[in-house]
């Protein structure tokens, strides 16, 4: 017997006519093979749906005046319709929505909380990008389907996301919502078989996620778990759960609040759309404004999960982390685990170090200053994490070239604050760049804005010129340059013991990419501006006395693949490293102490080995961290030489001997270039960060600081 729903048209699902698909919420009901699925136009009238139906040929959707099309025929509508990249800098939408939009939203639904469970897709995701696989977000324990909603936007670029709503007086099992689950994703595969399918679960729906991937190993699905209830019989809370049962009811008031504080961290929670750009005082006084208006919210937990519904929600916890357990072995999936440092609900912490270790194919991110809900509140987005851990892909296998989505101004912003705040205040770096004509200005207005491009220059010690690099040409240009870096960065040996979202993740996120020849092959084929560093290691890692040398392969590595497509080579120098540190212990000196030389050399016995033997003193490759002792920071200064066109050079191609003299020229004229920039830096009066910081004092902070004249 089919059931047939009448959902609400709610205000936060409501967009205008002409986004038809976004505003568009697709609920599907428990029920038989037969089951309707009834569109967000659907509404009750006189007890009857006026939405479109699924039947057994599959779902459908209300196109209007009566006509239904299938979801196949609509979503080859929106993938015509579709951008297909984003733009350097987009607008992610976090902190336009906040906790407080989801206790509203919450309130909301929550009147109009009749039928089975079913899906609906957020208004505020808008439109994915072309070929953007699907995510299934599986709720924790309050069923409502919202705690997304500081990433609904993010998300919405980059994937077709669908929400389970578990109403607040359903009592459907455990197995149940397995069973509802596992249909939607065997009907979605069926639909798009090479994409893969994510399952963002939720505490509670981490088990639910755990379980549908364990049902259906073959399947392509990618398991995000946020702090997962699988460890809910190890929970600190354990003793309370008789109390909870034997409370009366006029007592079951204080609940929510007592809720409120043990699944979440208020004060993270209020600070999602508070910048931390902001001085401190200011910030202070806006967190607090935000925070005293959240705390009347809190009561509304007392609505999303009344005591029938928590002690149900208790029960259904537990046997989810009981079949989710006894299942483990059989997930194949990838599978990323989120795990909070202030969880006082789960051990969150020890429980993703388990599954790590339990199952087949598992990377563990923690995030030490979070509580249990770690998707409600302030830190890394979602589509950041997905993004810096490298599980974004729209086919079978990931690609670094056609699956890189650029950084959004957020992302930016938060890195430049957080990650590199203090070696970019540091640094001040200021970047030169030369023209056609040979003219030497500041700023980038001399280097190509159409690709392919490859940036070639020199490395400086552990690589600290990236950061300013990368931030100049996306504020400058609006251009995402993409660093070819070690493959060691990539490899889970990289991760560190703590697993935090670390620099490594920071660097995928900002566009690298492992050194191969078929990378930059693919980076090229799409124009992009590709960094190379011929030196790679041996430079960053250079020993005492080799500041500023070059040490490059005899091969002409990259003026073939150049030539090939046409690219536009731009020989670069950057000098500064020796204004910021000193280096006090290099490899030569480490491999002197006892224990250390041990770890140095295993590490370099497990490293992965770019080039062979043969290609000269850079083969010599040793990873080590080296000791360096700061300075007084002085400054970095970037200087692009005059662009060097390969387009219709066919004779590169076809002599190794031409090939080599344009080879030679690069590398000349990137010593030439660091020649110059070591001259003039000390014309420069604003070379030490004591000047820098005076004349930023007496102007503006944001003031551009001058350098010496070109």
């Amino acid at each position: 017997m089919a059931s047939v729903i009448g959902f609400r048209v709610l205000p936060f699902f409501v967009s205008n006519s002409e986004n038809k698909y976004g505003s568009r919420v697709q609920v599907r009901s428990l029920g038989d093979t037969d089951a309707k699925v009834l569109s967000s136009d659907s509404v009750v009238v006189n007890g009857t749906s006026t939405g479109g139906e699924r039947g057994k040929g599959g779902t459908s959707i209300d196109q209007g005046n009566g006509h239904l099309r299938s979801k196949a025929e609509e979503k080859r509508r929106v993938k015509d319709e579709a951008l297909e990249t984003l733009k350097p800098l987009w607008n992610d939408g976090y902190g336009t929505e906040t906790v407080r939009d989801f206790f509203d939203m919450a309130k909301d639904i929550v009147k109009h909380d009749g039928g089975p469970p079913r899906w609906f897709c957020p208004v505020s995701c808008g439109r994915p990008l072309k070929d953007s696989p699907i995510l299934l977000f599986l709720p924790g324990m309050d069923g409502t389907g919202l705690g997304l909603v500081l990433h609904h936007k993010a998300l919405g670029k980059a994937f077709e996301v669908w929400c389970l709503h578990i109403p607040v007086h359903d009592r459907t099992p455990f197995e149940g919502l397995v069973k509802l689950v596992e249909e939607t994703v065997r009907f979605e595969h069926a639909l798009s078989p090479h994409k893969p399918i994510y399952l963002v679960g939720d505490s509670f729906g981490g088990c639910l996620a755990l379980a549908v991937a364990s049902r259906n190993p073959a399947i392509d699905l990618i398991l995000i778990l946020s702090n997962p209830a699988t460890s809910f019989g190890r929970s600190q809370l354990q003793p309370l759960f008789p109390i909870l049962e034997a409370m009366p009811d006029g007592l079951h008031s204080a609940v929510p609040y007592l809720l409120s504080s043990i699944m979440g961290d208020p004060v993270k929670m209020a600070a999602v759309n508070i910048e931390s750009s902001f001085p401190p005082g200011q910030r202070f006084e806006r967190l607090s404004r935000s925070l005293t208006g959240l705390l009347p919210y809190l009561s509304g937990f007392d609505d999303i999960i009344p005591r029938d519904t928590l002690l149900w929600k208790l029960k259904l916890l537990k046997s989810a982390a009981a079949y989710a357990n006894s299942r483990l072995h059989a997930v194949k999936a990838e599978v990323l685990v989120l795990a909070s440092g202030k969880d006082n609900m789960l051990p969150s912490r020890d429980e993703a170090e388990r599954l790590k270790n339990s199952l087949q194919d598992c990377i563990v991110r923690h995030f030490k200053d979070n509580g249990h809900t770690l998707l409600l509140e302030d830190g890394i987005g979602l589509m950041t994490v997905i993004k810096g851990t490298s599980k974004f892909r729209r086919s079978r296998r990931h690609s670094y070239a056609s699956d890189f989505l650029p950084p959004s101004m957020t992302e930016l912003n938060y890195a430049c604050d957080q990650i590199i705040g203090l070696l970019r205040l540091a640094s001040g770096s200021v970047l030169f760049s030369t023209l056609e004509d040979g003219k030497i200005v500041k700023g980038l207005a001399g280097v190509p804005n159409e690709g392919p491009v490859i940036l070639v220059g020199y490395h400086m010690l552990m690589g600290v010129e990236l950061s300013s690099l990368a931030e100049g040409f996306l504020r400058e240009k609006n251009i995402m340059v993409r660093g070819l870096a070690h493959p060691v960065l990539f490899s889970r040996t990289a991760e560190s013991s703590s697993s935090d979202f670390s620099l490594s993740d920071w660097m995928r996120v900002f566009g690298a990419v492992p050194v191969t020849p078929s990378n930059l092959f693919k980076l090229l084929s799409t124009k992009s501006h590709v960094l190379l560093y011929p030196g790679g290691s041996r430079e960053a890692l250079h020993y005492k006395g080799e500041e500023y040398k070059l040490f490059w392969p005899d091969q002409q590595e990259f003026v073939r693949m150049a030539a090939r497509f046409g690219a536009t080579i731009v020989p670069f120098g950057v000098v500064g490293e020796d204004d910021v540190a000193e280096l006090v212990l290099d490899y030569n000196d480490l491999m002197k102490i006892p224990v250390v030389n041990d770890l140095v050399r295993d590490a370099n016995g497990n490293a992965i080995r770019v080039r062979d033997e043969a290609s000269g003193e850079v083969a010599s490759q040793k990873l080590f961290i080296p000791l360096l002792m700061p300075k007084i920071p002085g400054r970095f200064y970037y200087l692009f030489g005059k662009p060097i066109k390969t387009k219709g050079r066919e004779d590169i191609l076809k002599d190794k001997q031409v090939a080599n003299q344009l080879y030679l020229q690069v590398k000349s004229e990137v010593e030439r270039q660091m020649s110059f920039l070591i001259k003039k830096r000390k014309e420069d009066p604003y070379r030490s960060i004591v000047d820098r910081t005076l004349y930023k004092a007496i102007y503006a902070p944001s003031h551009e600081v001058p350098a010496f004249e070109p």
